[in-house]
């Protein structure tokens, strides 16, 4: 199991930065890149939805996983957000060193 992951979440375009930003302060992630994203389009309770969004690329470590998924969802305003994680398999040594001394 690596000890980084990097997080996909997104969130509607007018509460992504906001949900960065408690990423951020509760330690949950190192650095939270907010991207917009023009449209979405999926699926919802039979309906082809599309919207305008963030994604929320989080990088952290996979130590911080539950913790990361049950905080966010407490405050996420769909009722099921999007929030995947991907295991980092290589990286500047400097940068995942800079993680664990952001997230002690």
């Amino acid at each position: 199991m690596t000890d980084y992951i990097i997080v996909f979440i997104t969130a509607p375009a007018e509460k992504g930065e906001e949900l960065g930003e408690f990423i951020i302060k509760e330690k949950l992630g190192a650095c939270v890149n907010v991207v917009d994203v023009e449209k979405s389009i999926y699926w919802w309770k039979g309906n082809i939805e599309r919207e305008k969004e963030k994604l929320l690329i989080v990088k952290t470590q996979f130590s911080k996983w539950e913790d990361l998924l049950s905080k966010v969802k407490e405050v996420h305003p769909y009722t099921v957000p999007e929030i995947i994680a991907f295991p980092v398999i290589a990286g500047s040594e400097d940068y995942l060193r800079w993680i664990d001394d952001v997230l002690q």
